[in-house]
């Protein structure tokens, strides 16, 4: 079990390095084809003082949008001509010029997507929409952090958020190629059930046993909240444990979901501090 197809969500300069520097080596590392996908906004069509649409207007704005995307795309056919690997490179154009939504049906024949987390400090006002391709895409995609030293797609030390929902379920098994390779999964728990013979799926013993017989090192740990918050909690946890990758299954923003983990949902596409693999 691999990750054989990956797609590479490039929206601007700004994240490429950071996306590329995670998705290479894994590309590397199961034989994958990468596909890096980015989009430019159609130019819109202003109209002139007397009415006419302005034309100039029209060809500058193409031209700084195809020269954008050369300029992407000569990045990154450099980086893996010198790395040996399938690839290809897909431009598109779309009304938002999110290369997020306008790479969704790339995605969906994928096994993995890697985007770049949202850099609320970045200058750029090109940001994709990370959003659309976890609730859209219907496949798994690892978000790389905004922030810290780069990562290479090696990961040692998994922190998996269970509680025993569909979406956790497949978080978990989706993740499974990355769990395997790693030194150690914690199953971690927050308000676990208080008979946990009766609700061993909600406790994470029955998951652990599971992942064990795929050769996963995994253990179980539970905490309880009192009164924190879920994404407070998975941050302390993270670095209490020096977990270089959250799975944790993305939930919608309905107000049941909300009691389900889902109100952190937002949190790691925002301001998670480590590489975090999402599916739903």
């Amino acid at each position: 079990m691999s990750f054989k197809t990956i797609v590479a969500i490039i929206q601007s300069k700004d994240d490429a390095e950071r996306v590329l520097d995670c998705a290479i080596p894994l590309a590397a590392r199961y034989q994958s084809h990468l596909i890096g996908v980015h989009a430019e906004a159609l130019p819109v069509a202003y109209t002139s003082a007397v009415g006419f649409p302005d034309t100039e207007f029209l060809q500058t704005t193409a031209e700084i949008n195809k020269e954008r995307a050369d300029a992407l795309q000569a990045m990154f056919r450099g980086r893996l001509r010198g790395a040996g690997l399938s690839f290809e490179w897909r431009s598109l154009e779309s009304f938002s010029g999110d290369s997020a939504h306008s790479g969704i049906s790339s995605a969906r024949c994928a096994d993995l997507v890697i985007a770049a987390q949202r850099n609320p400090h970045s200058e750029s006002s090109a940001t994709a929409d990370v959003d659309a391709l976890l609730f859209e895409s219907g496949r798994p995609v690892l978000i790389v952090p905004h922030a810290g030293p780069a990562h290479d797609g090696s990961f040692q030390r998994v922190l998996l958020a269970w509680n025993g929902s569909r979406e956790a379920a497949r978080a978990a098994f989706d993740a499974l190629p990355l769990m395997m390779e790693a030194e150690h999964t914690e199953v971690f728990v927050i308000d676990p059930p208080d008979d946990v013979e009766q609700d061993a799926e909600a406790s994470g013993a029955e998951i652990a046993t599971a992942l064990s017989r795929h050769g996963v090192n995994v253990s179980v740990v539970a905490e309880a909240s009192r009164g924190r918050s879920v994404d407070h909690i998975l941050q302390a946890r993270i670095a209490g444990t020096d977990a270089d990758l959250l799975v944790l299954g993305a939930y919608s923003h309905s107000w049941l979901r909300q009691l389900l983990f889902g109100g952190i949902t937002r949190t790691v596409l925002q301001s998670m501090p480590v590489a975090t693999f999402m599916s739903r």
